[in-house]
């Protein structure tokens, strides 16, 4: 069956949207068959059109029954579940599908409060610092910060994501047809850490 990951968060603009469709580039850049699904009703379905992953909509318990169905039926897939912001029943019924949740979250004392209670109440859960600052003084501030108020759980932090402006393509309704080399890097990177977490060397298509 397929692996499924779900981007999750008790805290609304961490860039969990981001880090979904970043995740599913960087998984198709490697050579697996990915599909982001949108649970958000706020959010419209993006076209598939010149992505390297699927999009799939359930934005109903309907239609997220269906598309989760259907995962568990596919060998060698990986789903990328972009759960939303603020909605903690929605989070746990989500958090019962996931063989890895990620928890997005930015370099604020409010967004680390909020991961901090969210890796406490979901045990198969790694925080990922997004949208991180580049200037380097910016990115010390933001380390120590880190350190200071989720150093217990460094184990369970990924790397971070730098800010890479380009990020926003990937939420246009159509892919441009070529991405920017650093957006590509960072999706690339990003999804390299995921697998190495799930245990996954080599794409599941050739297995």
């Amino acid at each position: 069956m397929a692996e499924i990951i779900c981007v999750l968060g008790t805290k609304g603009g961490t860039g969990k949207t981001t880090a979904s469709h970043m995740l599913g580039e960087g998984l198709g850049l490697l050579g697996h068959r990915a599909v982001v699904v949108l649970t958000d009703t706020g959010r419209a379905l993006l076209s598939r059109d010149n992505r390297r992953y699927l999009t799939a909509d359930a934005r109903t318990p309907e239609q997220l029954a269906k598309v989760v169905e259907k995962l568990h039926a596919l060998k060698g897939w990986i789903g990328v579940i972009d759960g939303g912001g603020g909605r903690t029943e929605h989070d746990r019924r989500l958090a019962s599908l996931a063989n890895l949740i990620l928890l997005p979250f930015r370099d604020s004392p409010e967004d680390m409060r909020t991961v901090r209670d969210d890796l406490a109440r979901l045990p198969n859960s790694l925080g990922l610092p997004s949208q991180w600052p580049t200037n380097p003084w910016q990115r010390d501030s933001a380390k120590r910060l880190l350190d200071s108020m989720l150093g217990d759980h460094a184990d369970r932090l990924l790397d971070p994501v730098a800010a890479v402006s380009s990020s926003k393509l990937l939420l246009l309704e159509t892919l441009p047809t070529e991405l920017p080399t650093p957006l590509n890097n960072a999706c690339r990177a990003l999804a390299d850490q995921v697998l190495d977490r799930l245990g996954i060397d080599e794409p599941l298509t050739t297995r």
